[in-house]
């Protein structure tokens, strides 16, 4: 509890504006932390508050200055195939998953749609429904106001098997299925700044997407054995020239399973026999074993999402295993099971992102 003016209680975070003096109360579904006066270069009425910590400005603000917060959002589906969208913060005293509230009802038993964090905004795109064919359609969720709207529509259709990610602050859907034979081999961008998507297409995009990372400034995408491709192989997007090229070797050697980079090192969890941890070094281009992990604690299939020095191992049920990279070389201390409850059914997890705000 808080206390605010004339020392009354209130059940929620309150934020100081200039000169300490006025208190504007937090009602959105992320509370902002408390924030000294002497930081803030704000004003701001208390009838104007929302328009305030809602904008891009202040969040602009919070990430420059280190005061962002980073959530965990889980794109879930359960056994009767609908959709559904979990934030944790895995920073509270009282972590614990919650529902996040009104998605769209179109998405709610889509089939291969795509799920990216850019900014403040969690993104749904493509999809299709049981009788429905593909759709370009992509809805947005502000975490700083607690709503979804709909989005410009992408210029292509996709499902199943394609990528997302976030790369110079534009998403890239990359490959799937489509309406277009072409489709597969195509990727587009989506500039927020402008609210537009273009439209690219490359040969060395193949069907059968099975994972993709950003590292060192580039995409890479790991594609399985498809009609075109009997063999498993990764491609690379060079940002600078636009095109993709055939990544290393040794880039799929042990990438198999869902994966995540911290501090430019490439971390996967392979689940074909078990759950095993593994690593690949850099300088030395080699995959290390890290470690295996009981699968009654990591529940899969997995999804990774790093949040700074750690990243967490999220399961069935949206159980999660913790992984400090710090202490990389001590398999006992490295490896922390949450105590974050568990939901009382086994979703399976789609995807996971993290969100700062």
């Amino acid at each position: 509890m808080q206390l605010g003016y004339n020392g009354k209680k209130y059940g929620s975070r309150w934020l100081t504006l200039n000169h300490g003096v006025q208190l504007i109360q937090m009602k959105t579904l992320h509370p902002l932390p408390f924030i000294k006066s002497s930081m803030n270069p704000f004003y701001a009425n208390i009838m104007g508050w929302r328009d305030l910590v809602c904008s891009e400005e202040w969040h602009t603000y919070r990430r420059k200055h280190k005061l962002d917060e980073n959530w965990i959002y889980a794109l879930c589906r359960d056994r009767l195939d609908r959709l559904y969208c979990y934030v944790l913060d895995p920073n509270s005293s009282r972590r614990s998953w919650k529902l996040v509230q009104g998605l769209p009802p179109r998405v709610l038993k889509g089939k291969g749609v795509g799920f990216e964090v850019l900014g403040k905004k969690v993104y749904l795109l493509g999809g299709c429904g049981w009788c429905e064919d593909a759709t370009g359609e992509v809805y947005c969720y502000d975490a700083s106001l607690n709503a979804w709207s709909e989005a410009s529509p992408s210029s292509t259709a996709r499902i199943l098997c394609f990528a997302c990610e976030v790369l110079d602050g534009k998403i890239y859907p990359i490959g799937g299925l489509g309406s277009n034979s072409s489709d597969p081999h195509s990727w587009d961008i989506y500039d927020p700044c402008t609210n537009s998507w273009k439209f690219h297409a490359d040969p060395n995009i193949v069907p059968g997407i099975e994972d993709s990372v950003v590292m060192d400034g580039k995409i890479y995408i790991h594609c399985g054995t498809s009609a075109v491709t009997s063999h498993v192989y990764a491609v690379v997007y060079e940002p600078s020239s636009g095109t993709w090229q055939r990544a290393d070797a040794d880039m799929v050697a042990c990438w198999q399973g869902p994966a995540v980079v911290v501090d430019g090192t490439l971390y996967v969890l392979n689940q074909s026999s078990g759950t095993r941890l593994m690593m690949r070094q850099k300088e030395s281009r080699e995959w290390i074993p890290i470690g295996r992990l009981s699968s009654l604690l990591t529940r899969p299939p997995c999804q990774l999402v790093a949040i700074g020095k750690k990243f967490y191992i999220v399961g069935k049920g949206l159980s999660i295993v913790m992984f400090d990279v710090e202490n990389a070389g001590n398999m006992e201390v490295v490896m922390v099971s949450s105590s974050i409850p568990k939901l009382n059914f086994d979703d399976d997890v789609i995807s996971c992102k993290c969100l700062s705000i």
